[in-house]
């Protein structure tokens, strides 16, 4: 009995030491990983892109447009170029036609929209742009809720924010308020924007968007 009960012993003390020197490697490989990344992402350069801001507000001037002001500051601040920034009113066909044009010229690559995405009947951005997409990017939305949630809580079932890709050129629908803006300014596209952001990013791909 007690020659099982050793027995026992040493199976379960090697099976606890292999298990801490699995994790051991893991960890040391996850840190390795880690440094391997950091020195990657400083040999490689940034690298600028066009991006045009549309407000979409029945009310607002560029006086008093918080939200545009601070994606615009924050673009700048960035590195990245301003190509355009305008206020259109909550009109289904004017959005489109903005869209529209601005995808369609080779100097925009991304598109970033505020406002318009709540659920009140002058509310109409995503059906202005959404239909106009060649594919979507779904998982844009899911992270922004994911985001939203841990500042507003079950608040952010109101937003509708989406992305997407129309005529090679990036468009990312936000919400209107500056919360909204910073958030998914910080937490997402300062990163996805960033062609030395690790493991991927959409700058990288954006040359092969029209294969």
């Amino acid at each position: 009995m007690s020659n099982l009960v050793l027995s026992y012993s040493w199976v379960l003390f090697a099976a606890i030491m292999t298990t801490t020197l699995i994790l051991i490697i893991i960890k040391t490989t996850n840190e390795e990983e880690k440094e391997i990344n950091e020195e990657l992402e400083k040999t490689l350069e940034f690298f600028p892109i066009n991006i045009s801001v549309l407000i979409i507000s029945d009310s607002r001037t560029k006086d008093n447009d918080i939200s545009g002001n601070l994606l615009v500051s924050k673009i700048k601040e960035s590195g990245h170029n301003l190509n355009d920034y305008e206020i259109l009113k909550d009109n289904k066909e004017l959005i489109e036609s903005k869209i529209l044009e601005w995808s369609k010229n080779k100097n925009t690559n991304v598109i970033i929209t505020s406002g318009g995405t709540g659920l009140t009947g002058r509310d109409v951005t995503p059906e202005a742009v959404e239909r106009l997409f060649d594919k979507k990017i779904d998982g844009f939305s899911s992270i922004f809720h994911m985001i939203s949630f841990q500042k507003i809580k079950t608040s952010t079932i109101q937003s509708r924010a989406i992305a997407g890709i129309i005529e090679n050129t990036y468009i990312f629908c936000l919400p209107g308020s500056p919360g909204a803006v910073k958030d998914a300014w910080d937490e997402i596209l300062i990163y996805q924007l960033d062609i030395r952001h690790k493991p991927c990013n959409l700058i990288e791909i954006i040359n092969r968007l029209e294969e």
